[in-house]
């Protein structure tokens, strides 16, 4: 008799739910997903997709469509902030780990995964309320009074996520006083200069700063700053809360003219707090699972946010594709028992931002994982797994 495919509920359609509704669909299960955003807006900040997420992207099929438009640096560059010299650097080519390392900006990313959907089933101004699991299956209430059922529900509703504060209780961020500016501008505001063809991080005493180019005519470029702040000055995650750029050149005068000529350049930027969330114990609930920022939130220091989402959605989706909609529950226990391993041990480091700081620490766990091929462990291995 032929598997019966469990009909699923995305919440939120960011990076991970448009690539967990992706992926799924892929294995052939019937997905529908629920954003509380009226309509897409393209916010103004850049993304690495480095090789392990890659991979993913590869498998959905919006890769090369990305390959286009995207930058592909040389290297992951690490330099001190004054001297420039060279901590470590890590020349990416396609050929190192089976797939490219690319810069572009997030809502090119976004569209990407957008266009392999079927519009009709991304359902826009769907602000979730309420859950309810009951009969085997799960019954979603919106703020516009409408209600829809599924088999199950993946919430891929971000850091703020209310369904992990159904699952899990509510759970205070961590504000370690660092906060961060960041910026897309057009490249030619630098009046002819140019920055070096790799993704290029600048670590200075208590702050550094990443910078790299997100087309692939290098005609616009991003960059991303942490910064020592008192805890007090903000707590929300925004990422609209408009930044003082003088007070961004200020907190990185001595830094090496490279760096001051992009600074010099950039006519406006944003600001918000860097807050943090420790591991949490459990992913899913019966039929409703976490992805992504929901579960796993981490700081931007490792450029694995989005990444370990889309890992996430990838590995999701071969757990659903080995089980009829009997055994939903297992598949989100195999699930958490194959990412929660990985996912914790990056938020680790990324909080701690030591990684490639210098030496020559191995970067093949991280940058050769592919999602789609690993071997994956059952579920009866999650308390050894963790």
């Amino acid at each position: 008799m032929a598997k019966s495919k469990p009909k699923i509920a995305i919440i939120g359609a960011g990076m991970g739910g448009l690539a967990g509704a992706a992926t799924l669909r892929k294995v052939g299960i019937d997905v529908q997903v629920y954003e509380q955003a009226p309509k897409f807006a393209r916010v103004g900040a850049g993304i690495q997709m480095l090789p392990n997420s890659s991979h993913v992207l590869r498998g959905i099929g919006v890769l090369d469509r990305l390959k286009k438009i995207a930058f592909e640096p040389y290297s992951h560059l690490n330099r001190v902030w004054d001297t420039g010299e060279i901590k470590r650097e890590l020349p990416m080519p396609e050929s190192l780990y089976g797939a490219p390392f690319l810069c572009m900006h997030r809502a090119d990313l976004h569209e990407a995964l957008y266009s392999v959907l079927p519009p009709e089933i991304v359902h826009l101004g769907k602000k979730l309320v309420g859950l309810d699991q009951k009969n085997g299956g799960v019954s979603l209430s919106f703020a516009d009074g409408t209600k829809v059922e599924a088999d199950a529900v993946i919430a891929a509703d971000g850091v703020h996520s209310l369904v992990r504060e159904l699952i899990v209780g509510p759970d205070a961020p961590l504000h370690k006083g660092r906060i961060a500016y960041r910026a897309v501008f057009d490249a030619s505001l630098m009046n002819g200069g140019k920055i070096a063809p790799s993704r290029t991080k600048w670590w200075g005493v208590d702050r550094h700063i990443v910078i790299y180019y997100t087309a692939a005519d290098r005609s616009s470029l991003y960059f991303v700053t942490s910064v020592p702040e008192s805890a007090d000055w903000m707590t929300a995650e925004s990422w609209s809360a408009k930044g003082d750029v003088k007070e961004l050149r200020a907190a990185y005068e001595g830094f090496h003219p490279e760096v001051q000529m992009v600074l010099n350049a950039c006519p406006d930027c944003h600001k918000w707090a860097i807050l943090e969330r420790e591991p949490l114990p459990r992913w899913s609930d019966g039929r409703v699972a976490l992805l992504g920022d929901a579960c796993h939130p981490m700081t931007p220091y490792m450029a694995q946010g989005a990444a370990t989402s889309i890992e996430d959605a990838a590995v999701l989706a071969r757990c659903l594709e080995a089980v009829d909609n009997d055994d939903i529950e297992g598949a989100f226990r195999r699930y958490e028992a194959n990412r929660k391993p990985r996912t914790s041990r990056i938020q680790a480091i990324s909080s701690a931002n030591t990684w490639m700081s210098g030496g020559n620490d191995d970067t093949t766990w991280l940058y050769g994982y592919d999602a789609w091929n690993i071997p994956l462990v059952g579920e009866n291995d999650l308390a050894m797994a963790g």
